[in-house]
């Protein structure tokens, strides 16, 4: 595989993960909206192994090192499909996204919404 093609495939399947956890984050408040409490426990419980993959690797996805065998460019997008700004400042606007629905879901599971 060329070396565009492997960083590419990375940059791909980094994207893909990514989205799949902003949806998480996204959807916790939404199903304690349904009262759907389980499913966004679920969801909230998803995250937390994302977040402790993350702790294990120094705040980094495990993804990164792998793209950086690809290219020398050290941009906080260079290993994921997203704009620069949202890549640089991912964990503080989804790290905060996340407590909050969190923090919501409990809110309205212990009737206090």
């Amino acid at each position: 595989m060329k070396t565009a093609d492997a960083l590419r495939t990375v940059k791909l399947i980094h994207t893909i993960i990514w989205a799949i956890f902003a949806s998480c984050i996204f959807a916790i408040p939404v199903f304690a909206v349904l009262d759907k409490y389980f499913l966004a426990t679920l969801l909230g419980v998803v995250v937390l192994v994302e977040v402790l993959v993350l702790v294990f690797n120094r705040w980094s996805c495990p993804l990164t090192p792998i793209a950086a065998r690809y290219t020398s460019d050290r941009r906080a997008n260079f290993d994921i499909y997203l704009p620069e700004w949202i890549a640089r400042y991912n964990k503080t606007i989804f790290g905060v996204a996340y407590l909050a629905g969190l923090l919501f879901t409990l809110a309205r599971w212990a009737r206090w919404l």
